[in-house]
């Protein structure tokens, strides 16, 4: 089966802009919950531009299915990830001009600073996933890092224009799929998935968790969390379902 993780970032976004109380993504992971989320994903940034540590503290404690952390390699951050010691964390790059993350984390250039965190997050019992391009180097750079997962980036697919450009994204995601399962890596794929782009990749891909936030969070404002999530829940089942 596989795993919708919805991100609830966009709903702290909301709140923010008028540095407010509402909406809560505390309450919004909960109608994510049921809905059918199978976990709950939030980014902690160093300049907390949308979730902040109340919400990451309150998620930790309230949420009932898994908690996917997603975090940079900062100390400070990943000090935060080891006192809150979330079931899975996943670690990306983080630019502080960036609208959103642009681009997977470069595992190569950077093995043993990955190495070093992943190790100490593990060490407090937390799955690590690395959130990567779907490229040879940085999938064997990642199990060489010790996670245990990886999410592939599906940026590039899902802003490309035109069938020929699609397809030619999907080949690239498969074949890293292909790599990473080889290298006992879980694979996830996740990043700018919406309710029209979400199929091809699940089928392609046969992943374990797909991790989705925009999408779902902008529907939500016109259908409620709970319809949303299911709607998503509903379009990845169907899509599996023609593959399996």
């Amino acid at each position: 089966m596989i795993l919708l993780g919805v991100n609830i970032d966009h709903v702290a976004t909301v709140r923010e802009a008028r540095q407010t109380y509402e909406p809560d993504p505390v309450w919004a992971a909960a109608e994510a919950e049921l809905g059918g989320a199978d976990l709950i994903t939030c980014h902690l940034r160093q300049d907390r531009r949308h979730v902040c540590d109340r919400d990451l503290r309150l998620l930790s404690e309230t949420t009932a299915v898994e908690l996917n952390l997603e975090t940079s390699m900062e100390e400070e951050i990943v000090d935060i990830a080891l006192e809150t010691a979330p079931s899975k964390a996943t670690l990306v790059p983080e630019r502080r001009r960036e609208v959103t993350t642009e681009g997977g984390l470069d595992v190569a250039a950077e093995v043993q600073r990955v190495s070093d965190v992943v190790k100490k997050l593990q060490d407090k019992g937390t799955r690590v996933s690395l959130f990567i391009d779907p490229d040879p180097e940085q999938i064997e750079e990642s199990a060489r890092a010790g996670a245990e997962e990886v999410e592939l980036h599906t940026g590039p697919y899902a802003e490309a224009e035109g069938r020929s450009k699609r397809e030619q994204c999907l080949r690239t995601l498969g074949r890293a799929a292909g790599k990473a399962r080889k290298m006992d890596l879980v694979v996830n794929a996740g990043h700018g998935l919406t309710y029209r782009n979400v199929q091809p990749v699940a089928e392609r891909l046969l992943p374990r968790e797909l991790h989705i936030g925009h999408s779902i969070v902008s529907r939500s404002i016109f259908s409620g969390m709970k319809q949303a999530v299911s709607g998503m829940k509903d379009l990845i089942d169907r899509a599996e379902s023609r593959v399996r």
